[in-house]
């Protein structure tokens, strides 16, 4: 039988971990948890920020880790860009309200939306996330 395995925890690479934080705690109404600045030796906008689920959820964490040599992602992917390595998928009930809460937050609508029940969004770090029903 294997050991238990639990799930606490996503992290995204961003050139920005402080902002794109906050922009993620604004819009799930999360709050920061945690927030480190730059190694010595790192630029300013380096560290490592986290927001966590309020009390009553799961639990579940997201970070967001300064990376060096970070390319914004291009989404749909397109041959000889970087393309996203990942994705958060949110649930709402109710899509249109969801959809303009995320563009008052500092998000953006992606040209391409594949299904009619789900909102591809962009984070200001140009992380695809989507809302859904």
């Amino acid at each position: 039988m294997p050991p238990r395995l639990q799930l606490t925890s996503v992290t995204v690479g961003t050139s920005r971990p402080r902002e794109l934080a906050r922009f993620y705690a604004r819009l799930l109404g999360w709050p920061v948890t945690t927030e480190e600045g730059p190694a010595q030796g790192e630029p300013e906008e380096a560290g490592w920020t986290q927001i966590r689920e309020p009390q009553g959820g799961a639990g579940l964490t997201v970070g967001f880790e300064w990376e060096r040599c970070h390319e914004r992602p291009v989404w749909p992917s397109e041959p000889g860009r970087q393309n996203a390595s990942q994705h958060l998928d949110i649930k709402v009930d109710d899509l249109p309200a969801a959809v303009a809460w995320a563009l008052e937050c500092g998000a953006a609508e992606a040209g391409f939306q594949p299904q009619h029940d789900v909102r591809v969004m962009l984070d200001p770090d140009g992380h695809p996330f989507c809302l859904y029903l």
